[in-house]
């Protein structure tokens, strides 16, 4: 019996605003709609768009639009970006909450994101996660990015689910892109989809919203107070039936979205907890 839950969320406009937007504001972007205008114009043309915006920043520090991006940084960058209200204090409050439920039952957080893994994994709340999947750029010998290494978008983020599911975590598990096809009895797997929960905003969202309602686990859809402009296609999420629930992206204590954070993964410890006593029974 796994007796473990897994919390994952996605980043920008999640758990914080933009961190790709705010990092091309800091390296001196003039006009930042026009970028995303233009990146716009390539999806036009048929590109993906995580690789075009990550394409887009490369060509803008060519033409002197921003500083030469380094690891640097980017990662420097990570340390200063703005969190939702209460996010820091989240993910205590949920393992309290999971242990009050079920003394046996261990939490666990994931970060899976279309943003830049050297921006992310250098945030204030970095430690919470035990895995962190992002989008990677290429350096070169000077250390100024040069290609996307990495791309992780709409179906892509599902295979790092099903990593969470399998245990293909940390550190070990990297440089091995083909070990998430094993083959796994349902005893071997680490975390079951029904035992965990998804946290994001937009349409790279949306595989990961109906993978983990399809497979019983809680998708919990949120939305950014001070971009009004999205949450229309928030509420679609709901509309379609994607989600659970459509919550601020408040995580202050008392919040609607805590709240609902809170007995989402209190079902999940107790039905464990049952579960348990009966495969043990």
């Amino acid at each position: 019996m796994q007796e473990r839950i897994a919390v994952i969320f996605d980043f920008d406009d999640t758990l914080g605003a933009d961190s790709t937007t705010g990092f091309l504001q800091q390296a001196g972007l003039q006009n930042i709609d026009a970028f995303w205008k233009e990146v716009g114009g390539l999806m036009a043309e048929d590109w993906d768009p995580v690789p075009a915006y990550l394409n887009h920043m490369v060509t803008a520090a060519k033409d002197g639009r921003i500083q030469p991006i380094t690891k640097q940084d980017l990662q420097a960058w990570g340390k200063d970006v703005p969190l939702f209200d209460g996010v820091e204090d989240v993910f205590p409050h949920l393992r309290r909450i999971a242990k009050e439920a079920n003394p046996r039952v261990t939490l666990e957080f994931y970060l899976i994101s279309s943003g830049i893994g050297d921006v992310l994994r250098h945030t204030r709340i970095a430690h919470e996660f035990t895995d962190i999947w992002a989008s990677e750029f290429n350096f070169d010998a000077h250390g100024n990015a040069t290609t996307p290494r990495k791309i992780i978008s709409f179906t892509d983020k599902t295979r790092y689910i099903f990593q969470v599911q399998k245990g293909i975590i940390g550190q070990a598990s990297r440089g091995k892109p083909f070990a998430v096809n094993k083959k796994l009895s349902s005893e071997q797997l680490r975390i079951p989809l029904n035992q965990m929960v998804f946290v994001g905003d937009g349409y790279t969202d949306i595989p990961c919203f109906s993978l983990i309602k399809q497979q019983g686990g809680i998708p919990i859809a949120v939305y950014d107070q001070k971009h009004t402009e999205k949450w229309g296609n928030a509420f679609q999420f709901v509309a379609d039936g994607r989600v659970s629930n459509l919550h601020s992206a408040n995580y202050q204590e008392g919040s609607d979205l805590t709240n609902f954070l809170s007995m989402a993964v209190r079902s999940l410890a107790e039905r464990i907890a049952v579960s348990a006593s009966s495969y043990q029974g």
